[in-house]
């Protein structure tokens, strides 16, 4: 009988800013679950944005790890060293004829939207879906501007898609009482963007490939990426990838009811490690 592989479990913050208690519960949940099933952890770096990561960053998300009592596997798989994987799977998706080159800038969608009758579709974050205005375009017109140099955003054609992956898409959420299988609706997202100009591929695309690439059995994050899962189950389909299961966990809020997050000033682990805060009482007051 074949030996049966250990779950792969994986923690992937992005070094943009310091991490905060959010990030510590999902780090140290990681933990626990891989300890539990006898399985391993993996720390990824996603850093694509290379205009916003920085090197000081993800020294200190290592210092914060390693003073949490984190554990992971070497080596630590940085998503910007490895822009050639996510170049063959968007090629992938080329050659199905999935994608296409937008050049509409933020302002044009809006005035697009505006100049619209009736309520106009939003993505499941709350912002507008793209038009898909130029899935169409004259091919030689594309070329030239392509040539030129002129800024685009490649697009996946939603519709394309779902008509070669099939409308029959789920995943398995896994949670403390068991575990369902949820639908999956890609279509909600619009034609989501794979790849631009400064940064040749996207969240969706790097972390569904990384994903399949490292052995990701068990995605443990955030219950603010639950509806991503659809974009990622869909990019899993048409890669011909492995589809792991998945834990979308409670974020952690602050006293006035608002997400932690980096962009609004939340209380970092580096400041708290400077206050003296001890790693067990923050595993306490996490529930750890």
């Amino acid at each position: 009988m074949a030996a049966v592989s250990p779950p792969v479990f994986r923690f992937a913050p992005s070094p943009n800013g310091y991490l905060h208690l959010g990030h510590a519960y999902s780090a140290l949940l990681n933990q626990q679950l891989a300890r539990q099933s006898g399985g391993r952890l993996l720390l990824r770096i996603e850093d694509i944005d290379l205009g916003r990561c920085r090197p000081e960053f993800e020294a200190t998300i290592l210092e914060d790890l390693e003073w949490l009592g984190l554990e992971w596997e070497t080596p630590v798989r940085r998503q910007s060293e490895h822009f050639a994987d996510y170049a063959a799977a968007l090629q992938r998706l080329k050659s199905l004829g999935l994608v296409y080159p937008s050049f509409m800038s933020r302002k044009e969608i809006d005035a697009a939207i505006q100049a619209s009758e009736g309520r106009w579709p939003h993505d499941p974050l709350g912002a507008p879906q793209y038009p898909g205005s130029e899935r169409e375009l004259n091919a030689d017109d594309l070329a030239s501007r392509i040539a030129s140099g002129e800024d685009h955003a490649l697009r996946l054609d939603m519709v394309k898609a779902l008509a070669l992956a099939g409308n029959d898409l789920g995943w398995t959420e896994k949670a403390p009482a068991g575990q369902a299988r949820i639908t999956a609706n890609p279509s909600a997202w619009g034609d989501v963007i794979l790849a631009r100009k400064d940064t040749p591929t996207s969240y969706h695309l790097s972390v569904t490939v990384d994903d399949a690439l490292q052995g990701v059995t068990d995605v443990v994050r955030g219950m603010d990426l639950y509806h991503s899962t659809s974009i990622h189950r869909l990019l899993q389909q048409l890669l011909s990838l492995p589809e792991p299961v998945y834990h979308h966990h409670p974020l952690i809020t602050a006293p006035d009811g608002p997400k932690l997050a980096k962009s609004a000033g939340s209380p970092s682990l580096r400041d708290m490690r400077k206050q003296g805060i001890r790693p067990q009482d923050i595993k306490r007051q996490l529930g750890f």
